[in-house]
């Protein structure tokens, strides 16, 4: 096909792509534009795509104000950190010993770990939040993370990035006396970075957009995520949209970030284990 054949469908492909883009795009921009704008321009219609009246900061400052949003975002934070760093952990060892441990029925335990992805989470929700309950764990960090610290989706992904990994460099590795431990920090960790990255990433974005399972285990709005004090912002204000929007871009500015920087290591680490 010549050049310029090539060249009109190349234009229709931008096109398409680029407003697909936009329709994208539009939400994130309309939440972070209308968080500075005042009721005069979000009640009007047709709706203002730019604030007319002038630039209302303090939404933000109303928004931490009626709800701890402060105490949630933290709450937040730390369920996420320890939900990402304990399946990055368990996902770990567990794809390492499917790969490089002589197991007996190896695969039989692999197939029990995938089928763990088959199971809708809302059929177990009562046997944890029961757990949880006898345990003394509502309303702590530890009972928002505690069922969720291990993940088929991560071994499954750690196991296929590690079956690519060299055969010759893990046995000049057992030929120079490496154990297990050193082999996995020193040697196997390094070389799968974009894959570790990855898990993370996507384990961090499940976790910060929870809102099932902390509304189920706390109480107090202190010890609450983020997820849920949004919602509590519109009910408890609803006749103020910009304040509403000012929480919603609190929420959203750590997963957007986390897309944004993390998109190629996403890319890299899922693909890592596609070609042998």
């Amino acid at each position: 096909m010549s050049a310029a054949r090539r060249e009109p469908r190349h234009v229709g492909t931008y096109v398409v792509l680029s407003v697909l883009f936009l329709v994208l795009l539009f939400p994130v921009y309309y939440g972070i534009v209308g968080s500075f704008m005042g009721n005069a321009d979000l009640n009007s219609f047709p709706p203002k795509l730019w604030p007319q009246h002038g630039l209302f900061p303090e939404n933000y400052g109303n928004a931490l104000r009626i709800i701890p949003l402060g105490h949630q975002y933290l709450n937040s934070v730390l369920q996420t950190a320890a939900i990402a760093g304990g399946q990055l952990l368990t996902s770990l060892f567990a794809a390492y010993a499917f790969v490089f441990l002589d197991l007996r029925w190896r695969g039989l335990w692999f197939g029990v770990f995938l089928a763990t992805m088959m199971i809708p989470y809302e059929s177990i929700i009562i046997p944890n939040y029961l757990l949880i309950s006898e345990l003394g764990l509502k309303d702590t960090i530890a009972g928002l993370a505690l069922p969720f610290l291990a993940t088929g989706f991560g071994t499954f992904l750690l196991r296929q990035a590690f079956m690519a990994f060299p055969t010759e460099l893990r046995d000049a590795a057992r030929v120079d006396g490496a154990s297990n431990l050193r082999f996995l920090f020193s040697i196997l960790l390094p070389l799968n970075r974009p894959s570790l990255a990855a898990l993370g990433i996507w384990s961090a974005l499940s976790a910060w957009n929870m809102y099932f399972w902390p509304l189920l285990v706390t109480e107090a709005p202190s010890h609450q995520t983020i997820q849920i004090g949004i919602s509590q912002l519109q009910t408890a204000d609803s006749g103020d949209p910009g304040m509403v929007l000012a929480g919603v871009v609190l929420a959203l500015a750590p997963t957007l970030l986390l897309v944004i920087f993390g998109q190629r290591f996403i890319v890299r680490g899922l693909t890592a284990g596609a070609v042998k």
